[in-house]
């Protein structure tokens, strides 16, 4: 049986704030937003949803919601990382509790470890929970790669079930070997074909938060084989996703949202506003794309 989450294009999905909290109203039109556009998961608390600013009380709220709104439509899967073993577990545990169908989990981040500390951290998450686990990659962030060696010792774990890859370069040293039913993501949009090409099982993405609906004919158009029709989305796509990330994820994206009508408000302290210059070079790549 195949233990993948999902096979294709997950969003990484932006958590709107009001001045007192989560904006939940808002963030509930972008929930239907996604799924009425071909989305095959919601990554709901990742980075994106910055959830390195939520208190748990609303990191817990917002997978609350997102797993209530979605109501089985997709698999919604819950970002529950930490840099704390025992913080992640909580979270984790939480999440299963609450309906999350699977966790994403990051590399631990500022103390960071060695990689025998990474296996260890990420074997006692998983097996503090019963719902698959999707490890998280991005050194960039991070400080912290998990070496590919690391996450073949970690596929052999049976609810460990994924990665989300942000290090190019080292995907076909885990995608070569591991089970075939462990599924690598692309964590970088404008790599996902690279990724595909590879054998990767999908994408998690940023800039489907805004284009859902071409980002994920895409990615499936390339699935099943249509070449041509997922390179030329790919080609359309690709200066727009590379504005998205013109500034530090998610400023820019949240930016984008407003283009298409969700007002998504700031983004958390210390993450500030655009520059003038960049927003308007966001803008005018919204405006070749055909959003305003």
């Amino acid at each position: 049986m195949s233990k993948e989450v999902f096979i294709g294009t997950a969003t990484a999905l932006v958590t709107p704030f009001k001045d007192d909290g989560i904006d939940f109203e808002t963030f509930g039109k972008i929930v239907d937003f996604q799924i009425e556009n071909g989305i095959d998961a919601l990554v709901v608390c990742g980075t994106t949803g910055e959830a390195s600013t939520l208190p748990d009380e609303e990191h817990l709220d917002a997978i609350r919601f997102v797993v209530e709104k979605t109501a089985k439509r997709v698999p919604v899967i819950a970002g529950t990382g930490s840099n704390d073993t025992k913080h992640a577990i909580y979270l984790s545990k939480k999440a299963q509790e609450l309906g999350a169908d699977a966790i994403l989990s990051v590399t631990p981040y500022y103390n960071k470890t060695t990689q025998s500390g990474l296996y260890e951290h990420f074997r006692m998450i998983a097996n503090s929970i019963d719902i698959p686990m999707i490890l998280y990659n991005v050194p960039s962030r991070t400080g912290l790669n998990i070496d590919a060696k690391t996450v073949q010792s970690l596929s052999k774990i049976e609810n460990i079930v994924g990665l989300k890859e942000c290090n190019l370069a080292q995907a076909p040293h885990i995608i070569g070997n591991v089970r075939d039913d462990f599924a690598v993501y692309s964590g970088n949009d404008p790599e996902v074909l690279q990724l595909l090409a590879i054998g990767g099982k999908g994408l998690i993405s940023v800039a489907s938060n805004v284009i859902p609906k071409d980002v994920s004919t895409m990615v499936r158009k390339w699935l099943r084989q249509d070449i041509i029709a997922a390179r030329e989305l790919y080609y359309k796509i690709l200066p727009f996703a590379e504005a998205l990330f013109i500034e530090v994820n998610p400023v820019p994206v949240k930016k984008a949202m407003s283009f298409i009508g969700f007002d998504c408000g700031k983004c958390r302290m210390p993450l500030t506003d655009m520059l003038p210059a960049n927003e308007d070079k966001l803008a005018a790549a919204a405006r070749n794309y055909g959003l305003i």
